[in-house]
């Protein structure tokens, strides 16, 4: 027996919430979306260039470790990309940086788990150990706390860009206009 729901023939217009909405330049959040792609980015870059620094090979596997790390020229120059892309990030600021604090963020953890999955195996050509792959772990969800900062939680402020976004009718107490109580309603 299958039931079905009978919807009015009313259509509410569906509103749509993106991750870009406008904030002001001088907003406090976008600080703490600077810090977390700036700190990142230079971990990244340091890292990087460490590697590189130690000339090992492009493709090679073997056992060479930076600052515990097991690296390789191919991870290391895309160490220093990565690091790049968050400082311009870092420098870009706003949405932007937050925006791309979380998308990295995702990129790291699902990095984390696909070198997990090719560790001891042929297809390891970024020479990725378990400290690697926790490194990405940990770098994934920093990321992803920075970028999200502010941005989603039960628990946001009514003064909040991201709230007020979301409650386009209510005012900064929280109040929207309709559930005032007037006066004139009750007699």
């Amino acid at each position: 027996m299958a039931t079905h729901v009978l919807h009015s023939g009313t259509k509410r217009p569906r509103r749509r919430v993106t991750l870009n909405e406008h904030l002001p330049v001088d907003h406090r959040l976008s600080t703490i979306y600077r810090v977390g792609a700036g700190l990142m980015g230079l971990v990244l870059i340091a890292f990087g260039i460490l590697g590189l620094i130690d000339k090992v090979g492009f493709f090679d596997t073997g056992g060479d470790t930076v600052a515990g790390l097991n690296t390789n020229g191919a991870l290391s120059v895309l160490s220093i990309c990565v690091g790049l892309i968050l400082l311009a990030g870092m420098v870009i600021g706003g949405n932007f940086a937050s925006t791309l604090n979380m998308v990295l963020g995702c990129a790291f953890i699902l990095s984390g788990f696909v070198n997990l999955a090719l560790l001891d195996t042929s297809f390891n050509f970024l020479a990725f150990r378990i400290q690697n792959v926790l490194f990405s772990f940990v770098v994934g969800v920093l990321l992803m706390i920075f970028g999200m900062y502010g941005r989603v939680g039960s628990a946001l402020p009514h003064d909040n860009p991201y709230w007020r976004a979301r409650h386009p009718g209510a005012d900064r107490s929280g109040a929207h206009p309709s559930a005032a109580h007037h006066p004139e309603q009750g007699r």
